[in-house]
């Protein structure tokens, strides 16, 4: 799994010009199953995307592809992780401890 972190580098109007464009990729992501959660940040200085993955070459394509990115008006951190523990509703994402 993956948090994708994104961070404003752009004013507020610009940010807003590109949200539609956002929302449509976010909304793609989502159908192939790929983004789990996401939402802005409070404050209003970026956002945060639940991945499910285990190739971080393929989030970084994936957060190139953002229109936010594109524009050039935020940059990602993209940090992996191994979600061994879940809720229950989540428990289809749970992953072992490598060997």
């Amino acid at each position: 799994m993956f948090v994708l972190e994104l961070t404003y580098i752009a004013p507020m109007e610009r940010i807003d010009a590109a949200l539609a464009e956002h929302v449509a990729w976010l909304d793609a992501h989502y159908a192939s199953g790929v983004f789990i959660a996401s939402g802005r940040k409070d404050p209003r200085d970026g956002g945060i995307i639940i991945a499910v993955g285990d190739d971080r070459a393929k989030m970084e394509e994936i957060t190139k592809s953002d229109p936010f990115t594109v524009a050039g008006v935020c940059e990602y951190t993209i940090t992996k992780f191994i979600a061994t523990k879940t809720a229950e509703p989540l428990a289809v994402y749970r992953e072992e401890l490598p060997s």
